[in-house]
């Protein structure tokens, strides 16, 4: 991944330890297909699915419109490069949403929780 500067995102995410993921799914089996994989194999600790998000974008030259579900995926900085290749293999678009942002604070409670549910738990 990179970051808007060309720059390789993981190491500006490395000083935030939590982030959350954006990832959208072209219908809501397949939204629940990723969410159900990504806890399942530690990737995330919890992925929220909105549905009906309407998207509207620029694809191979021409404005589309869809209506897709968003994926709101909390897990781990270092799991970023693990997670985006496990979409990239599930998903049935060409070129997925991926997006990380950190999560600059949280409840110590929560943020705990979220350690302890991924892979390689620091906890």
């Amino acid at each position: 991944m990179i970051d808007w500067r060309g720059k390789a995102a993981i190491k500006s995410l490395i000083m935030y330890k939590f982030i959350v993921v954006l990832v959208t799914a072209g219908s809501s089996a397949e939204g629940e297909r990723l969410a159900r994989a990504l806890v399942e194999e530690r990737l995330a600790a919890c992925v929220n699915r909105i549905p009906s998000v309407q998207s509207v974008y620029r694809w191979e030259g021409k404005v589309e419109e869809s209506t897709e579900e968003l994926l709101v995926i909390k897990t781990r900085a270092d799991l970023l490069p693990a997670l985006e290749k496990r979409v990239s293999e599930l998903h049935s678009y060409a070129v997925p949403e991926v997006i990380a942002l950190p999560i600059v604070s949280g409840s110590e409670a929560y943020l705990k929780w979220l350690d302890e549910q991924v892979a390689g738990s620091s906890a």
